[in-house]
């Protein structure tokens, strides 16, 4: 029953009480996500090195090949699927078919590795020397003797081509000494060379090298003129052993700056004869 008020007194006043509820516990959810997904990338990762352990080449293969795109896919994106014979492209155009030969970058046709052609037709100059390279490895091991002074030679694979050094050693050197005479046992294997690298079409460079012994006083002569006599000397035994003068591109001696063994200037290994088989 509601109390009745005079006239005079002012109304009540009226109160509004404001409750705030206060989350606890986490500051939401958005790390689980992330964490969720760190998770599994890592079982993936595990399920990956699982899987490269776990099987054989072949089976790796099977499963990349699962993976790849289907060729009917790619033949929309390729040659002959627009409109007209090839769609606007040429024979030349790289293609998108998911093979190990594959041309992405280039305009050159595939070929066949062991095909001849010149390098925009997919043979390779490479491949000739590295058949000379093979020809001089056979060669030193067909006899006794040369098998012996195969320590002296190391092939080292360049940007010009195929570099044939002949290293002497404390038991072994290419010339008398301070002199442009080969050795015997020198001149046997530059014969060897040459009958390795004759049939090869390539051009030949030398280059003469001896380490950093000085010449006695009052003797005319210095390492320059010694290594450049010893490159000339090799190039004339090349030529008696068959080689045409015509496959000679420079011969020249560089001395002692082109060490061999740079911490010893004096190490015999720094006399050497370098033929450099050019692509």
């Amino acid at each position: 029953m509601a109390t009745k008020r005079g006239k005079n007194e002012p109304p009540r006043p009226i109160i509004v009480k404001k409750i705030t509820v206060v989350e606890g516990g986490h500051h939401g959810g958005a790390w689980k996500v992330a964490y969720a997904d760190f998770v599994t990338a890592m079982m993936a990762f595990f399920l990956l090195l699982w899987i490269l352990g776990a099987t054989t080449e072949k089976q790796r293969k099977g499963i990349a090949d699962y993976f790849t795109p289907t060729l009917v896919k790619n033949k929309e994106l390729s040659a002959g699927s627009a409109a007209g014979l090839l769609g606007g492209s040429s024979l030349t155009d790289s293609d998108d078919y998911p093979h190990r030969a594959g041309q992405t970058g280039t305009k050159s046709l595939t070929i066949p590795r062991d095909a001849t052609g010149g390098p925009k037709e997919g043979g390779s100059k490479v491949k000739r020397t590295t058949r000379s390279k093979m020809a001089i490895e056979e060669k030193l091991r067909s006899t006794r003797q040369l098998r012996a002074l195969a320590k002296q030679v190391r092939l080292v694979d360049t940007t010009l081509g195929v570099r044939i050094d002949l290293v002497d050693d404390a038991d072994f050197s290419m010339f008398r000494l301070g002199t442009t005479v080969l050795t015997p046992e020198a001149a046997e294997l530059v014969g060897a060379i040459a009958e390795a690298v004759g049939p090869d079409e390539g051009q030949l460079t030398i280059r003469g090298h001896t380490d950093a012994l000085p010449y006695k006083a009052g003797t005319q002569g210095n390492n320059w003129s010694l290594s450049a006599g010893r490159a000339e000397s090799t190039r004339q035994a090349l030529i008696r052993d068959g080689i045409p003068e015509t496959r000679f591109k420079r011969i020249e001696g560089v001395a002692d700056t082109e060490l061999l063994i740079p911490t010893d200037p004096h190490d015999p290994r720094n006399r050497r004869i370098s033929i450099t088989l050019l692509d």
